[in-house]
């Protein structure tokens, strides 16, 4: 289990049901509490309900917009970190930062659960 990881809540937003699933098994198990959106007006409902401390974002999201979703929660709850995941290599180049305040990291798509979850448990943390 992670430093305080059973005071770290993390929001998943990821349209593929099954890969968010993998995701929040592996960080549950982890003793993270976790949530599953698949989508923009999913995501908002949860930030307007609950605190929520890390967000792990699909970049690319066909319901809704990856961008309005993190824009929210920088109005709503700033102190929240989002981790973005992407297949996409649209903003490689780390511009994402200058765009997103309270981007912390970019991941691909790919990302092995235990490095997703050292991740909040390190962002978490802070």
């Amino acid at each position: 289990m992670g430093v305080g990881a059973d005071r770290i809540h993390v929001l998943i937003v990821q349209e593929n049901e099954s890969l968010g699933s993998l995701w929040r098994r592996h960080l549950e198990r982890q003793g993270f509490s976790v949530d599953l959106a698949t989508g923009q007006k999913e995501a908002i409902r949860f930030l307007q309900l609950k605190r929520v401390d890390i967000i792990i974002l699909d970049l690319i999201l066909t319901e809704g917009s990856a961008f309005a979703v993190a824009d929210f929660c920088s109005y709503r709850q700033p102190e929240a970190k989002v981790i973005f995941v992407t297949s996409s290599r649209f903003f490689s180049d780390g511009s994402i930062f200058r765009h997103i305040p309270n981007a912390c990291a970019m991941m691909p798509a790919e990302v092995r659960p235990e490095d997703l979850g050292a991740l909040v448990a390190h962002y978490g943390a802070h």
